[in-house]
């Protein structure tokens, strides 16, 4: 039986704040701002759409992890009745898992400064090619960038339209905003509905040298994690003269933590000794292929909450897997169980 859709026609509920904390390591604290879907109790079929729409009254909260056992091997077959959960102030009515990534949005972000432009329209096939390894609901869309975004592509299932939309365009500086252009990425999101089983990722491919943005990357990570939106970075070097040899020139602060701190990765192109005689030799295959074996050992993790989450207190919780099995959130470490803080969001100034 196909899962059912959630989706939501209320408006977005106060965003509550989810702090993690692997195991007891008080020093490992991060926290997660993510968006609240306030549901309402209904249901409906959408038009040409085979998987039943449903309206439930309740809150979830959807994060993605990874699952290994004690050789490091990813874990398949996990269900929601392998899990145990802790909830002193009785704040949730359960959770949700779903393992894999049959329906992904996804967009490409697309660094147009410099020779990236030449590299981006040589690793077009490699790129498409991945998007093809998701499911028949899957949709892409392409965004490039040098000092301001351009959605080159809306979301959608054309292919012929998405080659000519990874075609590179003149950029008219050298300048670069990757951080504008990653918050452009994430509020491509909002146009679509939410439904639960699907992923939000983000492919980023730039040399991480941020010369134009306004937006700082903090915040970018924050509207991340509210709209479950999943960054992997990927970074062609820029080289740099040092004691008399060429190293990698070190991007821009925030660029690597956009993979780490959402849920994604972070991949380091090529030779890192020597800059690539010619754009023709960089291939990003073996990184999709990375991209697409991550996704699919992953599962989506959700909490559904009652209203008395949101009486303004902080509300701890603990997920457990069963023994011989951990799992890592975000950019922590792999724990068998991890606690969760649910605080009420901090106020706007």
């Amino acid at each position: 039986m196909p899962l059912p859709t959630v989706t939501s026609t209320a408006k977005m509920a106060p965003l509550n704040a989810v702090c993690l904390l692997p195991g007891r390591d008080c020093a490992l604290l991060l926290s997660f701002v993510l968006a609240i879907a306030c549901l309402q109790t209904a249901r409906a079929q959408e038009p040409d759409a085979p998987d039943e729409v449903v309206r439930v009254d309740t809150q979830l909260v959807v994060f993605p992890i990874r699952v290994r056992d004690k050789r490091g091997q990813a874990v398949a077959g996990l269900t929601e009745k392998d899990l145990t959960l802790k909830d002193a102030d009785q704040v949730t009515t359960g959770l949700y898992l779903f393992h894999g990534a049959d329906r992904v949005s996804l967009v490409f972000a697309l660094d147009q400064s410099g020779s990236l432009r030449e590299i981006m329209d040589q690793q077009r096939d490699a790129a498409l090619d991945l998007f093809g390894k998701f499911g028949e609901k899957s949709q892409v869309a392409i965004m490039r960038f040098a000092e301001r975004p351009k959605l080159a592509l809306a979301f959608g299932r054309d292919l012929d339209a998405t080659r000519v939309a990874f075609s590179s365009a003149t950029a008219t500086n050298e300048h670069t905003a990757i951080f504008d252009a990653a918050a452009a990425a994430t509020k491509l999101f909002a146009t679509l509905p939410r439904i639960r089983s699907e992923r939000r990722l983000v492919i980023l491919i730039s040399d991480g040298l941020d010369t134009a943005s306004t937006v700082k990357p903090g915040a970018v990570i924050t509207a991340a994690l509210q709209n479950q939106v999943t960054f992997y970075v990927i970074h062609l070097p820029l080289f740099t003269p040092q004691d008399g040899r060429l190293k990698v020139r070190a991007p821009a602060k925030g660029f690597r933590e956009l993979a780490e701190k959402t849920g994604g990765k972070y991949f380091l192109v090529g030779n890192t000794a020597a800059p690539l005689s010619s754009p023709a030799k960089v291939d990003l295959s073996p990184v999709f292929k990375a991209i697409e074996e991550d996704l699919k050992s992953q599962y989506l993790l959700g909490l559904y909450t009652k209203e008395s989450a949101n009486d303004g207190r902080t509300h701890k919780l603990v997920i457990g897997v069963p023994a011989g099995v951990e799992y890592q959130i975000g950019g922590f470490g792999y724990s068998q169980k991890h606690e969760l803080f649910a605080a009420p969001a901090a106020k706007k100034p």
